[in-house]
């Protein structure tokens, strides 16, 4: 499909409505879509996250927890298909896409039918219910994963504006927020007052907000509770991220309530300089991921704290989390375009724990750093 074509196919009347930037790279992405089940050895793909749908789309009005919508594409053919809540909407924000409309006497297994030249179709068996792909599997010969994921690892330059858009206004809330930290506050109320900064800002959460005083920073994803700040707490840890234009950020903090104690101030250091020493191995041309990771994970061992229990870092874009991964376990090269988060963390349980966590993206010339709040001890 090309912006010649469209025109001619959809006429002048749907023209004014029309995004041609939006329809070129709708057109780029579906480009290297089909690129990717040339090589997989796919005739057509089954598309089913929302993320997935949005990035390659650019509509993203479906809800991740109710199953909306499917991509379906093939050779020569590419499908939305949702049912009547949402055909009107799809087809004035995205006309270049064929809807499908289920209901009504018609299903996904009409649509099916119509193309039996697919003999392998690729899916996201990660996004899968066992329903949905006992279903996929009564109709063509042969199925297979087929990592879509891949095409959202490198951003492009739209993408990473975004992206620091999200993180500036991630910096302006931490700016906030730090000055509503007070003797007698609770977890949730730090946490409710951060998410109507955000949201003042005509912004959304990029995820549940986590908030934790004195020992709960011990428990690398807590659940914000009703638990009050007391002088001998000392550690507040805040995780936290803001999402603009569907684009996400991802930021922790770990500040201190009062003078903290030597070992306090020990660990803080060192899981500082355990990020310091993952970004200087990537800026020295280091761009495996597990090597990354066990540069920082290394060190905090060696200064006699627990490894780290989580991934030293992972992508973010669309998702919170998404490819890179940044993992012992990851095969990953980081490349230039791609975002993504370094952030050790030592947790002592009964005592405490610290994580920093800032977003990088990987330029030509090193590491940017796109998370600018203040992470030299800090004490309120």
């Amino acid at each position: 499909m090309n912006v010649r074509k469209m025109e001619k196919t959809h006429g002048s009347a749907i023209l004014p409505q029309l995004n041609v930037t939006m329809l070129a790279m709708f057109e780029e992405k579906i480009a290297r879509l089909r690129q990717l089940m040339v090589k997989e050895n796919l005739e057509g793909v089954f598309i089913s996250s929302v993320a997935n749908i949005a990035y390659l789309t650019g509509y993203t009005n479906f809800s991740k927890e109710e199953r909306e919508a499917y991509l379906f594409i093939g050779k020569n053919f590419e499908y939305l298909i949702t049912d009547g809540r949402y055909t009107q909407a799809v087809k004035e924000k995205i006309p270049h896409l064929t809807i499908f409309e289920r209901g009504n006497g018609k299903s996904t297994e009409d649509l099916f039918k119509k193309h039996p030249e697919i003999k392998t179709l690729g899916i996201e068996e990660d996004n899968l219910t066992v329903g949905e792909y006992k279903f996929i599997k009564k109709h063509f010969k042969k199925i297979k994963h087929f990592p879509v994921n891949q095409l959202r690892v490198t951003k492009t330059a739209d993408e990473i504006a975004k992206i620091q858009k999200a993180c500036d206004m991630g910096d302006q809330t931490f700016q906030f927020i730090v000055k509503q930290i007070k003797v007698g506050v609770s977890e949730k109320q730090i946490a409710g007052e951060l998410e109507k900064f955000i949201k003042d800002q005509r912004a959304e959460l990029s995820f549940p907000t986590i908030v934790a005083f004195g020992k709960n920073s011990a428990v690398p994803h807590h659940q914000t509770s009703d638990k009050r700040l007391t002088i001998n707490d000392k550690f507040v840890l805040l995780d936290f991220g803001v999402k603009y234009q569907d684009y996400c950020s991802d930021m922790t903090r770990t500040i201190f309530f009062g003078e903290p104690a030597a070992k306090q101030k020990e660990i803080y250091q060192v899981v500082l300089e355990a990020q310091k020493k993952a970004v200087e191995l990537i800026n020295k041309g280091q761009r495996k991921a597990s090597e990354i990771d066990k540069v920082a994970r290394d060190y905090i061992v060696k200064a006699g704290y627990p490894s780290i229990p989580h991934s030293l870092g992972h992508g973010i874009g669309l998702e919170v989390h998404e490819l890179p991964y940044i993992s012992h376990k990851s095969k990953q090269e980081l490349k230039e375009g791609m975002v993504f988060s370094i952030e050790p963390g030592i947790y002592l349980p009964n005592f405490g724990g610290v994580r920093i966590e800032d977003l990088y993206v990987l330029e030509k010339t090193g590491l940017k750093q796109i998370t600018n709040s203040l992470k030299e001890l800090t004490i309120t």
